[in-house]
């Protein structure tokens, strides 16, 4: 069975889904992906093939910061925003074999998501150095919970 997939006004080919799969793909977004008119706020990428088994293949994530190479051992994931600009690399060897699907998070707002990503990495940090029982990393810790409550869409 032959696999369309069409990005833009270019159509891509692939003779079968194990050939879609391990191809490499052109820097696209994960929410123009789906072919669904759903919300999709962060996308995943779950690795099923050990980095050694495939040449190329990289998971290039491009954000604020610049790009970053993703290639994790089978069974770990990566999550990031589905509007990144991402794509994956050319397999020059082996089969890179991978899941991606997206996700709705309970905060629709993607500015108050990275807020409340910034806050629990400084609580994270925190709690390391105070420990988690320290008055005012408890005081942040119910600032975040009631963050998410309010905005949190459920």
């Amino acid at each position: 069975m032959v696999y369309r997939q069409s990005i833009d006004a270019t159509a891509y080919l692939f003779d079968d889904l194990r050939d879609l799969l391990a191809k490499a793909t052109p820097p696209h977004s994960g929410d123009r992906l789906t072919g669904l008119r759903i919300r999709t706020d962060l996308s995943v990428t779950l690795f099923l093939a050990e980095p050694d088994e495939y040449d190329g293949g990289e998971l290039v994530v491009e954000d604020l910061y610049g790009s970053h190479e993703v290639k994790l051992p089978a069974g770990d994931l990566v999550l990031y925003p589905a509007s990144s600009l991402h794509m994956v690399t050319p397999v020059t060897r082996g089969r890179r074999v991978a899941s991606f699907f997206w996700l709705q998070s309970m905060v629709r707002d993607a500015h108050a998501r990275s807020l409340i990503f910034d806050l629990d990495t400084a609580i994270q940090a925190l709690a390391a150095r105070l420990g988690r029982d320290d008055p005012e990393t408890v005081k942040l810790t119910g600032i975040y919970h009631n963050l998410i409550r309010y905005w949190a869409e459920v």
